[in-house]
């Protein structure tokens, strides 16, 4: 285990002098484990005396990639954070122009019709989960969307209009974070943070909705460390000094 952890910080075959090096193993004894792995396909023989990690665990990271189901990775920490802070916690996704909500945890006490429902659909441009898909997309792909569906209201907060939606899209771009405020529904706010699976592919947005009354901005650096435990747990790491600011005002 320690010469694959070795060959992994290796992109390319490496001898067997520095794997010893770097194991801490005596040559002959890194030789013999090299050897037999080699056998089972986990490393590869490069040049003469140097070696790579070897396709048999690109496999194995697939069969372990597919036993991981987003939903059952996301539900326990969605609980977590639903206990924390007692509102509506959401899972959705991306279904061509609209958000599908595919999980959810109810918070029982709001006194607002919380349209997040388990199969629910709602357009991207008035959610919070869909601004960090659009967010992502190209401006042609923006204008496109704005095109196809004619950026629909649903409250007097509701963005109509490509250039009131491309300056969301930017903001949501730097803060890393998204809101629906009363877009959709008078009277609800909802926050969202990404979560990325192990390829950095966005595959969800995680948010909270709650009545306008008792939104609470000391909830989004909740949030946006929920949907990286997610990310993580998915295989995601986060780059080194990528982190941003959550925009924690939510002005």
């Amino acid at each position: 285990m320690t010469l694959l952890d070795v060959l992994s910080h290796h992109p390319d075959p490496i001898s067997l002098k520095q794997l010893a090096l770097d194991s801490g193993l005596h040559p002959s004894t890194a030789h013999r484990i090299l050897s037999a792995m080699t056998a089972s396909g986990f490393v590869e023989r490069g040049e003469p005396g140097s070696y790579r990690l070897g396709i048999r665990l690109l496999e194995l990271g697939n069969l372990v990639k597919e036993r991981i189901g987003m939903r059952e990775t996301a539900l326990p920490l969605m609980r977590e954070l639903h206990a924390r802070i007692g509102e509506s916690v959401n899972l959705g996704v991306r279904q061509g122009d609209e958000i599908v909500y595919v999980e959810r945890t109810s918070s029982g006490r709001s006194s607002v019709r919380v349209v997040h429902l388990v199969g629910a659909q709602a357009p991207l441009h008035v959610t919070a989960v869909g601004k960090l898909y659009l967010a992502q997309d190209a401006a042609t792909a923006v204008q496109a969307y704005a095109r196809r569906t004619g950026l629909p209201g649903f409250t007097p907060s509701s963005l109509t209009t490509l250039p009131t939606l491309e300056r969301e899209l930017t903001r949501v771009r730097r803060d890393g974070v998204a809101y629906d405020k009363e877009e959709i529904e008078t009277g609800l706010r909802c926050v969202a943070a990404p979560v990325r699976d192990d390829s950095g592919e966005l595959v969800a947005g995680l948010s909270v909705s709650a009545p306008a009354e008792r939104y609470d901005p000391a909830w989004v650096p909740l949030i946006r460390a929920t949907a990286d435990a997610i990310s993580a747990g998915l295989g995601y790491a986060s780059p080194p000094g990528k982190r941003r600011s959550a925009g924690a005002s939510g002005r």
